[in-house]
């Protein structure tokens, strides 16, 4: 599995200077809610509050699980952060929109619980990689979108001034090109089939709704996004990031030339072995620590 695999890579990087809450439930009724929480292991016994990511894993809507980040949160914690890595339902079992109600309940519970995880609660990050990344930024809309979350109807658990910004990793943003040919199209069609329970969104509400380049307004939060030269999805990271530009949003891209070689390709952020992943880490941390820095939200 790929998941596994990332874990596997991640490893040897890993410093050990980290502490863990492992498989808190943020919701006593949802048996898919479960979360681990990060932070270094010096402040443990301290009432020190860190700037908190909290980071949405991925795996098409339909795989993965937060034990295939933990190493890379492990790695962020380090840096200063309490970082938090969340699982959500699965499609097909379970579909549409229910993953972002599930992330807007966990940020619920790390509010509720931020002493004792050492989370500052005015200092919270979206962040995520593939799926994960374009969950992680429609929440994002809901939290500094009013009429929007009301349209999904869900109350943002947040305030905007509390969501410093997202990083948002190799994701996708746009329904409208979920229909490609071939064999990415093919698989992409799978995955609409199982998280929305269609084989063509074109003519489903839900596709302007889910797609995130639609919905950005000049109240989203400053973004460090980033994606590979040679990933499928490509063309929905330099179009999120080209339209949050235009609505004044602060962006801050890490994007390769199409003849980058060798070429950089899917989740090339947690391949560390690689100097593209080396740079996404320490571009990743310097735009964090910047957001968090400021005294007020933006």
């Amino acid at each position: 599995m790929a998941g596994a695999k990332t874990a596997r890579t991640l490893e040897r990087h890993v410093p050990a200077a980290v502490a863990a809450r492992l498989n808190k439930h943020y919701d006593l009724i949802d048996p898919d809610a479960f979360l681990d929480a990060y932070y270094p292991s010096g402040i443990g016994s301290t009432g020190q509050a860190l700037p908190t990511i909290v980071w949405v894993h991925g795996g098409g809507f339909i795989s993965g699980g937060k034990e295939q980040i933990a190493n890379y949160l492990k790695i962020l914690a380090a840096r200063g952060f309490v970082t938090v890595g969340v699982n959500y339902s699965l499609a097909p079992g379970k579909t549409y929109p229910t993953p972002i109600r599930q992330v807007n309940t966990a940020l619920a519970y790390l509010g509720m619980n931020a002493t004792r995880l050492h989370i500052d609660p005015s200092r919270f990050f979206l962040a995520g990689d593939s799926a994960g990344a374009q969950i992680a930024a429609q929440l994002a809309i809901v939290i500094s979108t009013p009429p929007y979350a009301q349209g999904m109807r869900i109350v943002a658990s947040i305030k905007r001034p509390q969501l410093r910004g997202v990083i948002l990793y190799c994701g996708v943003y746009d329904a409208r090109t979920l229909n490609s040919k071939g064999m990415f199209g093919r698989l992409l069609r799978t995955v609409t089939w199982s998280y929305f329970g269609t084989r063509d969104l074109r003519e489903d509400p839900r596709a302007d709704q889910f797609s995130v380049v639609h919905h950005v307004t000049a109240e989203f939060p400053p973004m460090f996004i980033s994606v590979g030269n040679a990933d499928p999805l490509a063309a929905h990271s330099h179009l999120l990031a080209k339209t949050a530009a235009g609505m004044s949003v602060a962006v801050d891209s890490l994007f390769f030339p199409d003849d980058y070689a060798p070429p950089i390709r899917h989740e090339y952020p947690f391949n560390l072995d690689i100097a593209a992943g080396r740079t996404a880490l320490e571009r990743s941390v310097k735009f964090l620590a910047g957001q968090s820095l400021l005294t007020e939200g933006p």
